[in-house]
């Protein structure tokens, strides 16, 4: 919750773009990686970001046909790999976890790879080549 809180605490951040600090993107995405590093990938990669999607995902189980609904029970689909960070404040495992248990109706393959001590950033910290070995890996024995 303490994650997204810089979107919710403005009922009007659902139309506008919204920029975290240095400090709120250190805890929702650089939490495991040093302060010094959370700071260079802050100068690097942070943009304002739509506040909508997060108002939509926060109502998708109140709402009928909501722009976020999954068709988890889909067989037709690729393959999914859910990547879970140990660590991560803004998707916590236990949430990639769950969303693992969603697809459980599906014949399609899916499965979980989890980094226990990998934070949010896992995709763009020092640590992001073991992430990327860890997807081609699981991608070739798919035979994909």
């Amino acid at each position: 919750m303490r994650s997204t809180l810089p979107v919710f605490r403005n009922p009007a951040n659902k139309h506008r773009a919204v920029s975290l600090t240095l400090d709120q993107f250190t805890y929702a995405f650089g939490n495991a990686i040093p302060a010094q590093e959370a700071a260079e990938l802050y100068d690097r990669w942070t943009i304002p970001a739509p506040g909508k999607p997060l108002f939509e995902a926060a109502v998708a189980n109140f709402s009928l046909h909501s722009p976020a609904e999954v068709a988890t029970g889909n067989d037709t689909r690729g393959p999914l790999l859910l990547i879970a960070g140990g660590k991560d404040h803004t998707v916590p495992e236990t949430v990639t976890e769950a969303t693992l248990k969603q697809y459980r109706g599906s014949a399609a393959v899916t499965e979980i790879q989890r980094f226990p001590d990998r934070g949010h950033s896992l995709t763009i910290d020092h640590g992001w080549r073991e992430v990327a070995e860890a997807c081609l890996t699981w991608l070739a024995g798919k035979d994909l």
